[in-house]
């Protein structure tokens, strides 16, 4: 029992603003468009760090530590098996690309 009190000692909160969220997700509509989607990866990773790094869970901050070139070279292998598997892998896509975000994020403090 006593183990539960001290997890529910700190706070858990999101401190992010829409209008940021706004402005990013903007943004990152603009380069992936002008990019012939090329960046994509980038403008998922900028959006990602803005959510994960506005989280505080038990009153430890998250951090984002995913670069843009490693999903890339994960979203090449993926988006190859999806054509290898004639679109089956895309079922597993949307798993994949969580367990990128989770293996990237940590806490800060």
């Amino acid at each position: 029992m006593q183990e539960n009190v001290n997890l529910a000692q700190g706070e858990s909160y999101f401190d992010g603003g829409l209008l940021e969220l706004i402005a990013l997700r903007i943004l990152g509509i603009i380069i992936t468009t002008v990019t012939f989607g090329i960046c994509y990866p980038w403008a998922l990773c900028m959006v990602y760090g803005w959510k994960i790094n506005h989280t505080v869970i038990n009153g430890r901050r998250l951090r984002f530590n995913g670069k843009a070139i490693n999903l890339f070279g994960n979203w090449i292998k993926w988006f190859f098996l999806c054509i290898i598997t004639l679109g089956i892998y895309s079922f597993w896509l949307g798993i994949a690309l969580e367990k990128w975000k989770v293996k990237n994020t940590s806490f800060a403090n």
